[in-house]
């Protein structure tokens, strides 16, 4: 069983469509949690009306520690019940169908994090911020090639923990999503299994990001350089 943790903020003209695709798509068995920052939330009620429907079950789980992103990610991580938990975003930017071979890679080689790609062989990227796209995958390859850190894509939040590894670290990161590239980085230094599978990412077509880079991009600085003084 994996848990597929869905940070959600108004997310009501794409949370069904999210939903049909992880139904149609998601062939492990799984589980979902949305998590919510407050009430009010516009996706509540297009999630609720699916209650029964869906072939995935899902539930509603508050943010427990304010909010934002990097806190409903904690908090899903935490409220995740299964041995597998997947993150994974509310806009289809991610493929739900890459679930399945990061599942099978981490049962396969015993990972602790299967890192989805978008810079490794097979993997692509479309659309979004040209800027937020170049740092991103420059800052993959040189942790890649200087480091040797096992993965292309070290920042992108579409990845796969193993629960019994994630409950032997805490959590620093005070931002938004270098929550990713905080949990890879640490788990090398612990020499803990990582390895990567190719995802195709593709901008989101409803909605409006929540990425708010120059505002996160110390919080990533922090952690790329933690992996230069870390490496073997």
């Amino acid at each position: 069983m994996v848990s597929i943790v869905i940070p959600v903020y108004n997310e009501g003209d794409n949370i069904r469509a999210t939903l049909a695709a992880l139904d149609a798509k998601v062939s492990v068995p799984a589980r979902i949690l949305l998590v919510y920052d407050t009430p009010e939330d516009t996706t509540l009620p297009a999630a609720e009306a699916l209650t029964g429907q869906t072939r995935v079950p899902f539930e509603l789980v508050r943010n427990r520690y304010g909010r934002g992103a990097l806190n409903a990610i904690k908090t899903g991580l935490e409220a995740a019940e299964d041995e597998l938990v997947v993150v994974t975003m509310a806009d289809l930017c991610d493929p739900p169908e890459v679930i399945n071979t990061m599942a099978e890679a981490a049962e396969r080689c015993r990972a602790d994090i299967v890192c989805a790609s978008r810079y490794m062989k097979g993997g692509k990227q479309y659309g979004g911020p040209k800027l937020k796209g170049f740092l991103s995958r420059t800052a993959g390859l040189l942790l890649c090639w200087i480091t040797r850190l096992p993965t292309h894509d070290p920042t992108n939040s579409f990845k796969l923990y193993r629960k019994s590894f994630l409950e032997t670290v805490t959590i620093e990161s005070t931002g938004g999503f270098e929550l990713g590239i905080e949990l890879v980085v640490k788990a090398r230094a612990m020499g803990r299994t990582i390895v990567e599978v190719p995802t195709v990412w593709r901008d989101r077509v409803a909605g409006k990001s929540n990425f708010k880079l120059w505002k996160w991009l110390p919080n990533y600085l922090h952690w790329f350089f933690y992996a230069f003084r870390r490496h073997p």
